[in-house]
């Protein structure tokens, strides 16, 4: 399974899971693009905890299900956006008003949408989930 977008054969096996009704996940390899997207998922409770088991050639994520997500997915081609065509976007990935979030990459690191309108920032669209 080596394709070249690292971060969507994550979010999607994440989706698969979710959708079989699978309660943890392991992927691999990991990056700290992945990881602060898990983070970012985290927080707002899209995903439980996860764990990173060092195996020497790329390492494992071990992610524990929540049964939140709907659907998650990378964004391609990676649209940079201004803060005033975000809701372009909003209105293009994700369902309703206030349901899910964009998780953008800003010159101050990876956030969500709401996160990037509060602190006036553009940047480029990574990934959604709701």
């Amino acid at each position: 399974m080596a394709l070249n977008d690292p971060l969507s054969n994550v979010l999607s096996h994440i989706n698969n899971c979710e959708k079989t009704g699978k309660i943890e996940c392991t992927t691999k390899p990991t990056s700290n693009t992945i990881l602060k997207v898990l983070e970012i998922m985290k927080e707002h409770h899209y995903v439980g905890d996860y764990e990173i088991i060092e195996d020497g050639r790329g390492n494992i994520i071990k992610i524990n299900l929540l049964g939140n997500i709907n659907k998650c997915n990378v964004i391609k081609p990676r649209f940079s956006f201004k803060l005033n065509n975000l809701e372009k976007f909003e209105k293009r990935f994700l369902l309703a008003r206030d349901f899910g979030l964009i998780i953008v990459s800003t010159n101050k690191g990876l956030m969500t949408h709401m996160e990037a309108k509060e602190k006036k920032l553009g940047g480029r669209l990574i990934a959604y989930v709701y």
